[in-house]
């Protein structure tokens, strides 16, 4: 099956900054064939409502509010210091002015860095849980295209679609459904050997035969 899908950003409201596209689409797609039968999905709910999805939007999540909660204690920090200062700056000696400011700009420096580091691990992280994602959701939708007879399936938003009949062409619910059942299904259990396949039973060894008495 002939497959164009485009994957928009999942955990865009997540990160500092937007994350980038799952897979970028072709710049220009062939026109489809006379009859084809063209479906949609609609990415953002594939991400937010499967199984797999909302663990990995856990996951973003968890990591934010650690650099959220550090965030705010450094920038806590600098604005204690640049209150001493203020409070402090008529009655300090010169030197320990010199010395406050310094300890100032060192801690400015250092929270610019901060969130610089934590921006690019944040989106990292979106990178890496959208890319697992991917993989793993791509078959399904394959899966389900091919069941339904769908030779063509686009992102929903991110294809230039300006119209579709969401009852016959979206396949987003359908795509969730599979995608979930297969993660909740057990997996099948080690089949036991068969005799013809079983290694056989050693023979029992024979008592020694005790020697016939004389005569």
């Amino acid at each position: 099956m002939k497959r164009i899908v485009t994957f928009a950003a999942g955990f865009s409201a997540l990160a500092l900054a937007a994350a980038p596209a799952f897979a970028q689409a072709p710049a220009a797609a062939s026109a489809p064939a006379a009859g084809s039968k063209i479906g949609v999905i609609e990415v953002q709910r594939i991400v937010q409502e499967s199984a797999i999805g909302k663990e990995s939007l856990a996951r973003v999540q968890k990591l934010q509010q650690s650099k959220q909660e550090d965030l705010q204690k450094r920038q806590k920090d600098l604005r204690d210091l640049e209150q001493k200062i203020q409070d402090q700056g008529k009655s300090l000696s010169e030197d320990a002015m010199e010395k406050l400011q310094k300890e100032y700009q060192a801690k400015a420096v250092d929270l610019k860095r901060f969130q610089d580091d934590a921006q690019r691990e944040l989106e990292e992280a979106q990178r890496k849980e959208l890319g697992d994602l991917e993989k793993r959701i791509m078959p399904v939708i394959n899966d389900v295209a091919k069941e339904q007879g769908y030779q063509l399936v686009f992102n929903k938003f991110n294809s230039g679609l300006l119209f579709a009949d969401d009852k016959s062409t979206d396949l987003t619910e359908a795509v969730i459904t599979k995608f979930n059942s297969q993660i909740a299904a057990p997996k099948p259990a080690a089949k036991p050997a068969t005799a013809s396949t079983a290694s056989p039973a050693p023979a029992a060894a024979k008592p020694p035969m005790a020697p016939a008495p004389k005569k």
